[in-house]
């Protein structure tokens, strides 16, 4: 796993690619708010969608709202940026709506625009 850093307004964010899962389940997850938490003492992270289980984005499943739930336990804010044209599930595109007009979890379509999601001060 590969983190970077990049800062925009004062505000650091880790930023994190990975072309295969890395978050499979609840477990998964807290280990690498822990390892980014403990290598970077950034509460910001801008993760791409590639790095998350398809399952994820099933929210029959409820793993996106234990692992969100997770986040926010642990005060980290997230960004998870990629295409997400190929879900179709309107129960998906209304909480990904629900969450880019919150504060703490967001879904943007570059690294860029996370990163700066995460790093404007409202």
């Amino acid at each position: 796993m590969k983190i970077e850093i990049k800062t925009n307004n004062n505000v650091s964010v880790a930023v994190i690619h990975h072309d295969t899962p890395l978050i499979t389940d609840v477990q998964s997850a807290l280990d690498l708010v822990m390892s980014v938490k403990y290598q970077t003492n950034c509460t910001n992270i801008a993760i791409n969608k590639e790095a998350f289980a398809d399952t994820f984005f099933t929210l029959s499943t409820c793993l996106a709202g234990e692992i969100l739930q997770k986040f926010i336990n642990y005060g980290i804010r997230i960004a998870i940026y990629g295409d997400f044209s190929k879900y179709t599930s309107k129960p998906l595109k209304d909480f990904i709506y629900e969450s880019n007009n919150g504060n703490d979890i967001f879904f943007q379509p570059d690294c860029d625009e996370a990163i700066k999601k995460l790093t404007t001060i409202k």
